[in-house]
Formats: structure tokens, C-alpha cells, sequence
């Protein structure tokens, strides 16, 4: 139900991009915010969804990365390796191909659009498989944040002056704070949010998407049940499962379809593939996306397979894998906003976003055939009771 409400949030956004409802549409997300509170900037609505709210999500899925790594899929370091390595590829060969495609010096420009991955996006078409292995999610939540902070990196250092070191003491400070709260044995989750507010503050003020402050949170959340009782013979939920149970609904209901129905709203007025610059655009995202992805991805986790550096989690193969990269295709967000910061020139913007939109809805779509075919083929595979 979470993955048909984000889709249903996307499908209206976009509607309102492209009809008399546009102006409306925009003018609501450029809304200023100001909360009366030092040190909180005042920003408008859509970077508050964006950069606020979507930091609770990317709490929640390092939360879930966090359990993991203590007693599951991911508590194999050859296992953990896999999506990071898969990453990489899927980075390098999306760029690579859409060098070849564009030879232009003004279309290279955006290489690195078609190298993201939109984590909500993605996570959101994978709910709508049926009976996919918990171990392939965990490795599509782990491939998106690597592939984020690459991203995150790439526009440091290709498309802006730099990372700011300022912001990181700050970054150090939040951590300090909730290392200094669970050597009190501090339970209460309202208690975590002050250093967790720190973190968001460095990585903004250092140029890095504040956002990371959720995973980085997430993944320092105590997992044992006994963290913080004196007395251990209660039995008690971790404070990773007890947070992850408490945050899940409202992510996927509220926050994520929030989140869709701000950014999935991209205008295509004034597209015009005629010209050679913006076809070579265009086609340079939809091949990197559909075609680059799942082959960087797929090949790149073959490689580290076969020389023994990484393993696959138990319960899926190489077709999972395939599917895995599909999903890795659906850039979305992260790509528009390199899109954004690589043209200037409106006529290359929109055949950028053009090529996003129709990019990642064939990876999106490509992902679904793939999922519900394998979906298909285990049950009519499954051997009968008692033979």
C-alpha cells in the first residue's frame, strides 16, 4: 500500500507540473519557513520535505542497516562488501556510456546524472514485488546510501567549489553527544534529537546533504535489549527495533509520498528534441539509466564474486541481481538536482529532466516485469508438500 501511495504522490505531482495547476504547484513549494529557533535556517517548503523530513526516512533506514549488520544479512563482511562494490559500479558505467553518447563538450557536462539512485523511489517499486527476498532489500538500501555519497562527492567536487571543513566540527560534536548519552545509559529516543539536530547542522554548513545525519544517527542506535536497564533480566526491544517500529508507519505514509509529491512534480514545458545538443541529453540519461546501471552494478558484483572479495546473501542469485540493478536505474530526485547544478541552458535542463523522467520510469517498469516474472517462476517452481 506504501509503494501504490508514493506512485499515486508522483503520478499527481507531475500532473500539476504540466497543467493550468503550475504556478500554483511551484508557488507552493517556494513557501519560506522560518520556526523562530537560533540557528535553523530560514528555507523554503520543498527543502524542508527534502532535507527535513527525508532525514527521518534515511533514519529509519539506517536503523535497519544497523540491525542488520548485528545479526543479519549484512553481519557478513563479504556479504556487506557486495552493495559497495556494486555501487562503484553502477556509478562508473552510466557515466561512461553517456560519454560515448555524448561527445560534445557542453553535453559532457552532465555525466553524472544518470549515476544516482533515488533511494525512495526505488525501495518504493521494490514493495510492490511480491515475495522478494528480505536480503535483496537490505542490499538495495545499502547500494542507494553508497550511491548517495558518491553523488554527494561528485557534486563537491565537479559542480561546486568544494566540501566546507567548518561544518565537520559540528559533525564531530552531534557524535560526541550521543557517545556521551549512551555511556549514561539514556533511553529516551526525544533525547537523541538535539545531537542528531548538531550532525544535520554540520553536514548542512559543510555543503554535504544534512540528510546523512539519519543514517549516521541510525547506525550508532544501540541494538542490544538490555542498553541503558539496570536491571537485565527484563526483557525488552532494542532501541533499534523499538525506534524502527515507531518510525515506519509515518515514513511510509506520510513522508515518503510527501517527499514524491514534491519532487516528482518536474515541468517539461519547453521541450524540443530537434536539436542535436538536447537529444544527445536526453538519450545520453535514458541509455545510463536503464542500460548503464544494471550493468555497472551487475558486473561490478560478478567481479567481486568470482575473486572472492564479496559473496551473495543467501536466498538470492544472479537474476535477483539483474532486478537489483534495474532498481538501481531509478534516479529520479538525486539526477534532477544534478541536472539542475550541470545546465544552464533551459533547452538542455529540460531535455535532462526529460531523459530522468522517462529513464527512470523504464528502469521503474523494467524492475516490476523482472520482479513479478521471478515472483512468478519460484511459485510455479515450488516443489509439492511431502514430495
Amino acid at each position: 500500500m506504501s509503494g501504490l501511495v508514493l506512485l499515486g504522490a508522483a503520478g499527481l505531482a507531475l500532473v500539476c507540473a504540466n497543467s493550468p495547476l503550475a504556478h500554483a504547484y511551484e508557488a507552493l513549494w517556494r513557501q519560506r519557513l522560518s520556526f523562530g529557533v537560533p540557528f535553523v535556517p530560514t528555507r523554503d517548503l520543498h527543502f524542508w520535505v527534502n532535507d527535513g523530513l527525508m532525514t527521518i526516512f534515511f533514519l529509519l533506514v539506517g536503523l535497519e542497516i544497523r540491525r542488520e549488520i548485528h545479526d543479519g544479512t549484512l553481519s557478513d563482511p563479504r556479504v556487506a562488501t557486495l552493495p559497495l562494490i556494486a555501487a562503484a559500479g553502477g556509478v562508473l558505467a552510466p557515466a561512461l556510456l553517456y560519454i560515448l553518447v555524448g561527445r560534445d563538450p557542453v553535453v559532457r557536462r552532465g555525466w553524472a546524472i544518470p549515476t544516482a539512485t533515488d533511494i525512495a523511489f526505488a525501495a518504493g517499486v521494490l514493495s510492490l514485488i511480491p515475495r522478494v527476498p528480505a536480503a535483496l532489500r537490505l542490499l538495495l538500501l545499502t547500494l542507494a546510501i553508497a550511491d548517495d555519497v558518491a553523488a554527494i562527492l561528485i557534486i563537491a567536487f565537479f559542480y561546486s567549489a568544494g566540501i566546507a571543513a567548518g561544518g565537520f566540527l559540528l559533525i564531530m560534536a552531534g557524535v560526541a553527544l550521543v557517545l556521551l548519552l549512551q555511556v549514561l545509559s539514556v533511553q529516551s529516543a526525544l533525547a537523541y534529537v538535539v545531537p542528531g539536530a548538531v550532525m544535520w547542522t554540520g553536514l548542512l554548513r559543510a555543503g554535504v546533504h544534512p540528510t546523512l545525519a539519519g543514517v549516521v544517527l541510525g547506525l550508532l542506535t544501540p541494538v542490544t535489549a538490555a542498553f541503558g536497564l539496570r536491571d537485565r533480566s527484563r526483557v525488552r526491544e532494542s532501541p533499534v527495533v523499538r525506534v524502527e517500529a515507531m518510525l515506519h508507519p509515518y515514513v511510509a505514509f506520510g513522508i515518503m509520498p510527501l517527499f514524491a509529491f514534491a519532487n516528482a512534480g518536474v515541468s517539461l514545458e519547453g521541450l524540443d528534441l530537434g536539436a542535436g545538443a538536447p537529444l544527445a541529453v536526453a538519450a545520453g540519461i535514458v541509455l545510463g539509466l536503464v542500460l548503464g546501471k544494471p550493468i555497472g552494478i551487475v558486473l561490478a558484483a560478478l567481479a567481486a564474486v568470482r575473486l572472492r572479495i564479496a559473496e551473495l546473501p543467501e536466498g538470492v542469485g544472479w537474476r535477483q541481481l539483474v532486478l537489483l540493478g534495474s532498481l538501481g536505474g531509478i534516479g529520479f530526485t538525486m539526477s534532477v538536482f544534478i541536472a539542475d547544478l550541470a545546465f544552464g541552458e533551459p533547452a538542455l535542463l529540460t531535455a535532462a529532466k526529460f531523459g530522468v523522467l522517462v529513464g527512470s520510469a523504464l528502469a521503474a517498469t523494467l524492475a516490476l516485469i523482472l520482479g513479478r516474472t521471478q515472483a512468478t517462476a519460484g511459485r510455479c517452481h515450488l516443489p509439492e508438500k511431502g514430495l
